[in-house]
Formats: structure tokens, C-alpha cells, sequence
């Protein structure tokens, strides 16, 4: 004898019964609460719209700015095998595609590059760190150069068609840099007590270069802002061997970045970049 089906109309009935014993069960546990009225959304007002359009940047600090090293091959792709300070040295011959004069080094941190390597505190150039940026499955070169006045250039190189490009450049008196993903993140000090700048350099496909994704200024926890207003930025070494590990960063905990960026995960090829800290 074959199974008979419950009519349609039966069928709808019972199931509404049955969800309804099911909210009527549960009572108030996982009970549907309005989270009150959706605002309504307003769309942008636009300010003063007879002024001209802006015909150039305000500030050129690097953005977008590319440069192919000269006389440094990269083997197979690979920076790991390349030596730090003669890339910086083969930069200072580099013409950039756009001179923003953001790649150029003081007169007295290209006199120190004379003597790496050296002693520790004399060679300008920090130890390197390797990590995939471009997301192309290749490690990028990612240099810091201490330069008077506790500034710190930050640059990035890419191996392209056997050779090097550089694809970031820029300087600042930082008080960390950071990976986190395929970002490059900068914290600098503000001049508001409390307060602190945030940027992070993505690479953008179409620029084929690092670009300044997302900047902002934002408010330090109490109990990191610092009691003195001097910021210490390390010592430089001498630039490490393309084996040698890079040393620890010294990274603060997630729960003391008030930062929308990701925090930066360990890696053994790049655990992240950390050059001082207020």
C-alpha cells in the first residue's frame, strides 16, 4: 500500500504551526529584538560648488613614485640573496620616474654608507625583512635607513624582469612599522598629546607601485601614551647577512592597538618590522 502525502494546504498549515510552537517554546531565550527605527540615510551635501576643481597635489611625498635600481640583478627573483647596502648605494644612481625628492639621502647617511659595514651604530642601513607585498608569490625587500634627526626612511623593492624596481619610498620620524597582511603599516607621533598618525602602503595594481591606502590620525590608550615627549628610535647595525634572521620585533599586543589594521601576524619569512617605540 503507498504512503499518501498530506494535501499542500495541510502540509503549509502544519508547518506554520510548527514554527510558531517553536518561537512560542523558546520563550525569551534567542527571542528576535527590534534594534529600533534604521535611520534614513542622507546623501552628501556638497560645499561651496562654484570653486575650480584642484589642478595638482597639495604635498608630493612619494606616492606612486617607482625606480629601477641599476647594476643589481636578482637571480631567479629572489632578494634574500642580495646585500642590503649595495642596494641602497645602487639607489643613490636610480632615476625615479617622477622626482618627488623623497628617495634622496642626507649628505651624512651617504657618508656613513661608506662604512658599512661597520661597527654597530654606524651603518645606517637596518637589518632587511622579506615579504610577499605584491601578492605575485615573491618575496619584496623592505629596507629601513636611519637618518639624523631620528627620521627613518622606509623602502620597498621588488624583484622585476631580473633586476630591482623600487616601489615605495618615503621618510618620517616614525614611532613603528609594521607588516600585517600585504600592508605596510607607519605610526608617526601627532603634535595633539594623546594622538598619533596611521598609515598604511598597499600595493596598487594599477600603479604598480606602494600606494598610501589609508591615513588617519588616531587616539592612543592611556596607558601607552608616553610620559616623555622623545621618541626612541634604535640604533642602526650592520646590515645582516642574507641568511641571518632578522632580530625580534618588539610588537605591542593587539589589545593596545586602537587601530582598524589588522594586527601583524608572526612569519617566519617577515615576522614584522618594528623600529622603536615611545
Amino acid at each position: 500500500m503507498g504512503t499518501r502525502r498530506a494535501p499542500a494546504a495541510a502540509r503549509a498549515a502544519a508547518a506554520v504551526g510548527a514554527a510558531l510552537a517553536l518561537l512560542t517554546g523558546c520563550g525569551s531565550a534567542g527571542e528576535l529584538v527590534s534594534a529600533g527605527r534604521t535611520p534614513s540615510a542622507v546623501e552628501p551635501s556638497r560645499l561651496w560648488p562654484e570653486l575650480p576643481a584642484a589642478s595638482a597635489a597639495p604635498y608630493d611625498y612619494g606616492e606612486g613614485e617607482t625606480a629601477r635600481i641599476p647594476g643589481i640583478r636578482v637571480p631567479g627573483g629572489d632578494v634574500r640573496a642580495l646585500d642590503p647596502v649595495a642596494v641602497v648605494r645602487a639607489g643613490l644612481k636610480a632615476r625615479p620616474d617622477r622626482d618627488s625628492g623623497t628617495d634622496e639621502l642626507p649628505a651624512k647617511t651617504v657618508a656613513q654608507l661608506a662604512g658599512c659595514p661597520g661597527k654597530s651604530g654606524t651603518c645606517p642601513v637596518l637589518a632587511p625583512y622579506f615579504r610577499d607585498l605584491t601578492g605575485d608569490g615573491r618575496d619584496e625587500l623592505v629596507l629601513g635607513i636611519t637618518l639624523p634627526d631620528r627620521q627613518l626612511a622606509v623602502r620597498v623593492y621588488m624583484p622585476d624582469r631580473g633586476g630591482l624596481t623600487r616601489i615605495m619610498s618615503t621618510s618620517d620620524a616614525v614611532i613603528s612599522v609594521q607588516i600585517a597582511g600585504r600592508d605596510l603599516i607607519m605610526r608617526a607621533p601627532s603634535a595633539i598629546t594623546g594622538y598619533e598618525y596611521r598609515t598604511a602602503w598597499t600595493w596598487d595594481e594599477r600603479q604598480q607601485a606602494m600606494l598610501p591606502a589609508r591615513d588617519e590620525i588616531l587616539r592612543m590608550p592611556r596607558r601607552r601614551i608616553p610620559a616623555s615627549p622623545s621618541a626612541v628610535l634604535p640604533s642602526a647595525a650592520p646590515s645582516a647577512s642574507p641568511s641571518a634572521a632578522p632580530p625580534a620585533p618588539s610588537a605591542a599586543s593587539p589589545s593596545d592597538s586602537p587601530s582598524a589594521f589588522p594586527s601583524a601576524s608572526p612569519s617566519a619569512s617577515a615576522p614584522g618590522i618594528a623600529t622603536g617605540q615611545r
